[in-house]
């Protein structure tokens, strides 16, 4: 279990933050947010619990408009841009409203999550396994292809052969709840030898940053590692996940069997051009593919120190 601090830094850095633009070099990867520094766990705690809804309705009629949301990654207009047209395509495919809802803050998006106020949503894997465990959703369709995170030092860099001997070092991440950075989280299980996280904006200024010297290591996913590299390999991978499921898009409760079915099939279609800025934002040129929730099972444990999630 992590020392008190940490849960003060992890719910903090969760909630009250300020926002990266839009860019395709977080978009393959979980939800990112910026850096805070609470004065107390008591302050932490109360920003996570922020919620923009209350908790919704058990079971809503025909006529009450179902919700699509998203991580706050982008301001309230690029969000807007994005999954407008995927809330109207979805509208015309069910024959009943989708309201997108754009959320202000990360502590708020957890919040309303974890009240169920969404019905429809698009992000990242261990968020998608925990509506699946705990609010009874189900995975729809996800982006193809497999998501590995590594951690890398400077190819000259010869102090470190493993992750865990990073204790006490700088580590470059994204802030939590960002996946990569709680999966090398839970790599230290000791509360007295824990890694600084260093946090930036972006993969490319994760690499970049790791190569001046700003940190000892760095939190990537493979595919970005590989594009960065290709000209000249200048780290070393000294920690690699397993293969870990894209990102999906889940449906709640509130939606029939045969209307998730009916979602799922709209996603998929190579024709849909409702999903034109959403691939353009994501850097996503194929089609989605069907997901199933024993993908996504055991990816919620790593928000079980996270408030809200346990």
């Amino acid at each position: 279990m992590y020392s008190h601090f940490k849960f003060a830094v992890l719910l903090a850095a969760a909630a009250i933050v300020a926002i990266p633009s839009a860019n395709s070099e977080t978009r393959s990867g979980p939800a990112t947010a910026s850096p805070a520094k609470p004065t107390n766990l008591q302050q932490a705690s109360m920003a996570a619990r922020e919620a923009t809804t209350p908790p919704p309705a058990t079971t809503l009629d025909a006529t009450t408009p179902l919700t699509l949301a998203a991580p706050p990654r982008d301001s309230a207009e690029a969000g807007h841009r994005i999954f407008d047209p995927v809330a109207r395509y979805l509208s015309t495919v069910l024959g009943r409203t989708v309201i997108y809802k754009h959320p202000t803050t990360w502590g708020g998006y957890q919040a309303d999550m974890q009240n169920g106020a969404y019905d429809i949503v698009f992000d990242g894997p261990h968020f998608n396994s925990w509506r699946v465990a705990s609010r009874g959703h189900n995975v729809l369709v996800k982006i193809p292809g497999d998501f590995i995170y590594t951690a890398v030092v400077r190819k000259d860099d010869v102090r470190f052969d493993q992750l865990r001997q990073l204790a006490g070092y700088k580590i470059c991440a994204h802030a939590p709840p960002n996946l990569g950075t709680l999966i090398m989280y839970d790599e230290f299980n000791n509360p007295a030898r824990q890694p600084v996280i260093i946090v930036e904006h972006g993969y490319k200024h994760l690499y970049t940053s790791l190569l001046e010297g700003k940190c000892d290591a760095a939190m990537l996913p493979l595919g970005h590692l590989e594009k960065f590299e290709k000209d000249q390999m200048k780290t070393r991978v000294i920690f690699r996940t397993r293969a870990l499921p894209q990102q999906a898009f889940s449906a709640g409760p509130r939606i029939t069997a045969a209307e998730q079915s009916q979602i799922a099939s709209a996603l998929m279609s190579p024709t849909a051009s409702a999903l034109a800025e959403f691939r353009k934002t994501y850097g996503f040129h194929g089609n989605f593919v069907r997901a199933t929730n024993a993908e996504y099972a055991d990816l919620a444990k790593y928000l079980r120190d996270m408030w809200g999630y346990n």
